[in-house]
């Protein structure tokens, strides 16, 4: 049992801290499968630090082209063994998870080339980067509206044919129709792991595994790439373990643990990352230039930390749902639903009450607590967005924050936090600004 008197002088009630203690009690037990998940995977990122015999020469700092950067070699060496891959790339000039998605599916694919998306609509933010979408089994043109104008810069306009399967009402992948839609010119089968602004789940590794197993009866030659933003360190495994070619996501989410300042990661096939380095840089210049510029002590160290922080996410997710539950709300995923990233979903059903559930978040930050969130337009979004992140790094989601779409039904995205005490107190915090928006 916690003291009350830790959070009465941040403004809780007695009446919110007590809903607290009891979704403390319901949540035990998925505490400790939590744990038991951290427990296996910092070892596992121990044991490739040693692998890659990391030394304290490691953290030296290149400039320039950065030829023989033996700290970015390093840190690639790392980020493959605690990700069961055979390779990866790691850089710090990467500017967000979208960034390397990216530059993965504009190496990958060529004119006459077919992508299947299997897991829907994918992350708003991708959209202008595909552009034109067909449902795969209709034929249809997808969402014209949110792409209309389209980019010289976008696969479609470069000869790409993108086309894009529905989940299940289950959240599955829909395995039968994906086996009926590989084409012999599909070059890239591509999922992606978290639900987004969506109210589907994540993808957990044995709906993956599942997908690699029709995608590769079909045919041996498909790429599958999974989008693994939010789901580092979720589950006892990733998606390279159970077959997965290619992941990909960004340091300011879960590998990073808030420490790494920015960039992002690839991982998987030695042959697909050779392929995708040149893409990203040159023709065969490829990985040899991209100098560490002495950040590899900050992403190593923020992979270190990764499973820990990452769990302490999760707890926090965890009882944010668990406390909203027990005042009424609509939650996703639930209590004890296994989980493949750490995005929690809160249905708030109102834009005034979405905003206060945001403002309250920010107010529980360790950074920017006194700054007020507001809707605003924000590149790659067809709507405002309001953003609660009082963090370290600049919009860190493996940080507390909190976010949403301002369109219906306006739910509140959480995820993130450092500490389990400070998730915690922004749900009591979150809970007591709804409140108090329901009285007046």
């Amino acid at each position: 049992m916690s003291d009350y008197n830790h959070y009465r002088s941040f403004g809780i009630s007695r009446d919110v801290f007590e809903l607290s203690e009891e979704a403390m009690r319901q949540a035990r037990d998925t505490y400790i499968r939590v744990d038991q998940i951290k427990e296996k995977r910092q070892l596992e990122v121990l044991h490739a630090f040693m692998e890659a015999r990391v030394s304290e020469s490691t953290f030296m700092a290149k400039t320039g082209y950065g030829y023989g950067d033996v700290g970015r070699e390093k840190t690639e060496a790392v980020f493959a063994y605690a990700l069961g891959a055979e390779d990866a790339l790691v850089r710090l000039q990467f500017g967000s998870g979208t960034h390397v998605l990216a530059t993965c599916l504009r190496a990958l694919l060529k004119s006459g080339d077919d992508l299947l998306i299997v897991t829907g609509r994918p992350y708003d933010t991708l959209l202008p980067t595909l552009g034109i979408v067909e449902d795969a089994l209709k034929g249809q043109r997808l969402y014209p509206d949110d792409l209309s104008g389209i980019s010289r810069q976008a696969l479609s306009s470069c000869g790409v044919k993108i086309r894009q399967l529905e989940l299940m009402e289950s959240g599955c992948p829909n395995l039968s129709s994906i086996r009926s839609c590989i084409k012999p010119e599909t070059r890239v089968v591509y999922m992606q792991k978290s639900r987004g602004y969506a109210e589907r789940r994540a993808l957990v590794a044995e709906d993956i595994a599942s997908v690699v197993r029709v995608v590769k009866e079909m045919s041996r030659d498909v790429v599958i790439f999974v989008d693994n933003c939010y789901g580092e360190f979720v589950e006892s495994v990733e998606p390279t373990h159970v077959g997965a070619d290619l992941i990909a996501g960004s340091l300011i989410k879960n590998p990073g643990a808030g420490i790494a300042p920015s960039g992002g990661y690839i991982a998987g096939r030695a042959d697909l990352i050779e392929e995708i380095a040149e893409g990203m840089t040159a023709v065969d210049v490829g990985r040899y230039i991209g100098p560490s510029l002495g950040f590899s002590r900050l992403l190593l160290e923020g992979l270190y930390f990764a499973p820990s922080v990452t769990a302490s996410a999760l707890k926090g997710a965890i009882h944010f749902c668990a406390l909203f539950t027990l005042a009424g709300y609509r939650c996703m995923p639930g209590i004890h639903d296994v989980r493949g990233d750490i995005v929690q979903l809160i249905q708030l059903d109102d834009v005034k009450a979405l905003e206060s559930f945001c403002r309250a978040v920010q107010a529980s930050s360790p950074v920017d607590s006194f700054v007020t969130p507001a809707p605003a337009p924000m590149p790659g979004y067809d709507c405002d967005i309001i953003m609660a992140s009082g963090s370290f790094v600049q919009g860190s989601t493996i940080e507390l924050s909190a976010d949403g779409p301002l369109r219906p039904p306006y739910h509140a995205f959480v995820q993130g936090g450092l500490t389990f005490e400070n998730a915690r107190l922004g749900a009591m915090k979150a809970l007591e600004s709804l409140r108090q928006f329901e009285r007046m």
